[in-house]
């Protein structure tokens, strides 16, 4: 069995604009551009990794996305730490007007379905603590799909927004 410790370290992303997908991964998501290799490729983190998302126009460049029908990449699939961060990028992603193609609650997870503009599936989610996840009576856990209710998700971000008690000006 592999060692449990294994992770997916990266996705690479071809794309046919690297400006538009920069303008998706970092001023929409809020990713943080690493490197870029002048025209050609760019690497794009959270937090100061080295690269989560490498976006390149290689073998891309002014392409078009696969047909439906064809295999390639269902979707990446972008982990926030908390249930406020994701309604973060929920708050991201409608105001720059980009449509979810989907919401659901999964019982371990809460998640959100959307496309980049080279049409690769992105899926921004939260992990509930392991405690939390839905159980068959003789513990085995047991995933469902439901409709995930977007206003409550939202409702966490303005929560996050307002100022805490001892944060305010008054208080410094």
């Amino acid at each position: 069995m592999i060692d449990a410790r294994v992770r997916i370290g990266h996705v690479h992303l071809k794309v046919a604009e690297l400006d538009r997908a920069l303008r998706f991964y970092c001023d929409v998501l809020g990713l943080e551009l690493m490197q870029r290799m002048g025209s050609t490729a760019a690497f794009v983190s959270a937090g100061g990794y080295h690269h989560h998302i490498g976006l390149n126009t290689w073998e891309s460049l002014g392409g078009q996305p696969p047909s439906p029908g064809t295999t390639g990449l269902y979707h990446l699939a972008i982990l926030y730490p908390t249930r406020a961060d994701l309604a973060d990028g929920l708050r991201r992603v409608m105001r720059a007007g980009i449509p979810l193609d989907g919401a659901s609650d999964h019982g371990v997870s809460e998640a959100l379905y959307l496309r980049d503009p080279d049409q690769n599936g992105v899926e921004l989610y939260w992990d509930r603590p392991e405690a939390e996840w839905p159980r068959t009576f003789d513990g085995k856990l047991q995933m469902f799909t439901r409709r995930l209710n977007l206003e409550s998700l939202l409702g966490e971000a303005e929560l996050r927004l307002q100022p805490q008690p001892g944060t305010g000006p008054r208080d410094l």
